[in-house]
């Protein structure tokens, strides 16, 4: 494949930033600070939301499985449909609980997002 002197250029300018060292700019500053405040709400979102659904699907198993038997249980129905029901309220209000952590994150960095966000668009 042969390339013309620009597009040589160009990839070798793209290499070579790699290897540079680069300063923190003000709008990386910007995104470090938009992660923090995201992280803990998706961290939570995430942790929380797999665990419900692995009780949900441990009520669904010993609603529609023999397993129950396994942990001594004659009836494993009733206790599957609870443990399931505990599962699926807990996946609901993962997402309520979810905003309500994002929300009082953006309250607490409001002010230091947007004054860092206006001195960049200002500059």
């Amino acid at each position: 494949m042969i390339m013309n002197k620009n597009d040589q250029q160009f990839i070798a300018q793209k290499i070579r930033t790699q290897y540079m060292e680069q300063q923190p700019s003000e709008l990386d500053a910007l995104r470090a600070l938009d992660a923090e405040v995201k992280r803990p709400a998706n961290v939570f979102a995430y942790v929380f939301g797999s665990i419900s659904a692995i009780i949900m699907g441990a009520g669904m198993s010993l609603t529609m499985t023999d397993i129950g038997t396994t942990f001594g249980l004659e009836n494993a129905m009733i206790p599957g449909i609870v443990i399931g029901i505990v599962g699926m309220v807990m996946a609901i209000a993962n997402y309520p609980v979810y905003k309500n952590i994002l929300a009082s994150r953006k309250k607490k960095y409001a002010d230091q997002i947007l004054a860092l966000s206006e001195k960049i668009m200002n500059k």
